[in-house]
């Protein structure tokens, strides 16, 4: 490949992949899905659920579309190839547009196939049917969630691509081309995993991450994962009704001076005990141990000094007050 197509090749790899991964960057310049398309998507917080379901029918589309960008692109970064002419193009080529426009128009067939019956056969929708009541429709649950995602009170964290929301009376997931939901008196929750990691990017301090099962009595529901900072983990258990069971080798930090006593504790076990002589004394250039002062001292009965009469004698009125402590 000549220079201009693997400049283009390389350049339109990272866009593809920071326009699907979204990073920080991209969000504040506004290159999203949620940013671009804002005029039709509405407000999530007006309405949450037909906000995500044209959200997630929208970022499909428009991912799907990225092979054929790639394509459109190549034509002019390669134009000695005649890629604007598909017959005259190489077999490969070739090859490559007809799975681009597959892809692309298997998309629209699917989003078309939910939006019938009002977005009813959505996979969000079909999750809310089984909790809606006999004399009810999926519509009746998505109005109530609606009104909790509204509430100031409801439990909120994660990047955009993975968002936990907590609000009364649901447990829901957000990702990119699904929304996971859950009713709390149904669910099941475990903490699984804590992973350590040294440098949070947003706080440049230590941070633990939990991921905790959450689990359905509905059959029909399948089990999902959400990851939230071990600090968040109290807030998050205000929010809950139900218990969070953690199994047997996760041990959960919830604050910083959690994470300081552990990192203190393993620090005095590997510090090195100092040894000194009884005759010779502490030596001053030499600061005391740590691991030394806090572990058991040793005694050398045959190298202490013979005590005298005057040691003998009872301690000060002053000094033995101090030692039982003052009254009360």
């Amino acid at each position: 490949m000549d220079s201009p197509e693997v400049t283009f090749t390389l350049a339109y790899l990272v866009f593809a992949v920071c326009f699907v991964f979204t990073p920080n960057e991209f969000y504040s310049a506004g290159l999203t899905v949620q940013n671009l398309l804002s005029g039709w998507l509405g407000s999530e917080d007006a309405a949450f659920v037909p906000y995500h379901l044209r959200r997630t029918a929208a970022t499909l589309l428009c991912h799907s579309l990225l092979p054929l960008g790639y394509y459109m692109g190549m034509c002019f970064a390669a134009s000695e190839k005649q890629l604007y002419s598909p017959h005259q193009a190489p077999e490969a080529w070739q090859v490559f547009l007809l799975l681009a426009v597959t892809l692309f128009f298997m998309c629209c067939a699917l989003i078309y196939y939910w939006s019938q019956d009002r977005w009813a056969r959505h996979p969000l929708a079909r999750t809310l049917a089984h909790y809606a009541l006999p004399q009810s429709g999926w519509q009746a649950v998505a109005s109530s969630i609606n009104t909790e995602f509204r509430r100031i009170d409801k439990f909120a964290t994660g990047a955009p691509g993975a968002r936990v929301i907590v609000t009364d009376t649901w447990v829901m997931k957000v990702t990119t081309y699904r929304v996971h939901v859950a009713q709390q008196q149904d669910v099941h929750l475990t903490v699984t995993e804590s992973r350590q990691h040294d440098l949070s990017p947003d706080s440049n301090l230590p941070v633990q991450l939990l991921t905790i099962r959450v689990a359905s009595t509905c059959p029909a529901m399948q089990p999902f994962d959400i990851r939230l900072n071990s600090a968040e983990y109290g807030e998050l258990c205000e929010k809950l009704r139900a218990p969070i069971r953690s199994a047997a080798n996760v041990v959960i930090r919830q604050s910083l001076g959690d994470l300081f006593l552990e990192t203190f504790a393993s620090l005095v076990e590997v510090n090195p005990a100092y040894s000194v002589s009884s005759s010779q004394g502490r030596p001053t250039s030499q600061p005391p141990s740590l691991g030394r002062d806090l572990r058991e001292p040793q005694h050398h009965p045959a190298s202490e000094p013979t005590r005298t009469a005057a040691q003998d004698q009872p301690l000060p009125l002053q000094v033995a007050w101090i030692r039982r402590g003052p009254r009360c």
